[in-house]
């Protein structure tokens, strides 16, 4: 909780002292990794593909890399998705309309996922939490 990097994460929505020091054990230098896909991607939060025929499906996360990591950014996104409900910025906005979409274990998944290549973003970049930054 000391490290500026833990107290930098524990800004996103869902993330704790706990889940901020699991991500800095699990990751250590964000700087290994080429991008935020590749950093989630190593945990096993990106959905698994499956291609044949030059058609592509995504199926569930891949499940590949820490689980435990895994499970609480899952932990967290779902805490943070009953919190989006009462909130306007953009994150909030987004994930209370993919869940309105989709599942709410796939809308779980997805703001797992947007977490870690955010904190990937901020780790890489040395840079705080800007709640209303462009989500792409």
């Amino acid at each position: 909780q000391s490290q500026p990097t833990a107290k930098r994460l524990m800004q996103l929505p869902g993330v704790g002292p706990l889940i901020a020091t699991a991500i800095i054990a699990s990751v250590g230098d964000a700087t290994q990794f080429k991008n935020g896909r590749q950093m989630s991607a190593s945990i096993g939060i990106t959905p698994a593909q499956h291609s044949s025929g030059g058609k592509s499906r995504l199926l569930g996360i891949s499940k590949r890399g820490d689980a435990y990591l895994r499970t609480l950014l899952i932990h967290g996104a779902r805490s943070a998705m009953r919190a989006a409900k009462h909130k306007t910025d953009k994150l909030s906005r987004w994930i209370t309309g993919l869940g309105e979409r989709r599942h709410a274990n796939v809308a779980v998944a997805a703001l797992a996922n947007k977490t870690i290549r955010i904190a990937w973003a901020m780790m890489q970049n040395q840079t705080e939490y800007q709640p209303d930054f462009n989500l792409g």
